[in-house]
């Protein structure tokens, strides 16, 4: 499967946490996504059953999350498309909080390309 082709909001917003979570604390567990993410134990476990069985994140024995490569991948993608969209939308003088929740819609529709594309030609510095 082309995970690139593949859009899923939800998928990509667990990824992006468990990235975030990872960065932060130096670990990731269930708990912390739903913490994070604020929703309940029962819906993580759901959704990263669907990111194992997509193989796209582990869980070791102590119940630790991990990426497999092509995850970690996704994951970055979708940050850094978060993260440019944000800073983009505060240059162009959105309120950062509206900046954030536009930032998270929009980076779900935008394809590869065209984030490299924008990106190439309007700089953002990144907070």
């Amino acid at each position: 499967m082309n995970l690139r082709n593949f859009r899923n909001e939800a998928r990509d917003d667990y990824l992006e946490a468990i990235l975030m979570i990872t960065q932060e604390r130096g670990h990731c567990r269930s708990i912390n996504i739903a913490e994070t993410l604020d929703v309940t134990k029962p819906s993580v476990s759901v959704a990263v059953s669907k990111l194992i069985e997509a193989g796209l994140i582990v869980m070791d024995n102590e119940k630790m999350i991990h990426f497999t490569p092509e995850g970690k991948e996704l994951a970055e993608l979708t940050l850094a498309k978060h993260n440019y969209l944000k800073g983009l939308l505060i240059q162009a003088g959105i309120d950062d909080d509206v900046a954030e929740k536009e930032a998270c819609a929009m980076e779900h529709g935008i394809s590869e390309e065209s984030f490299e594309k924008l990106r190439a030609m309007y700089p953002v510095e990144v907070q």
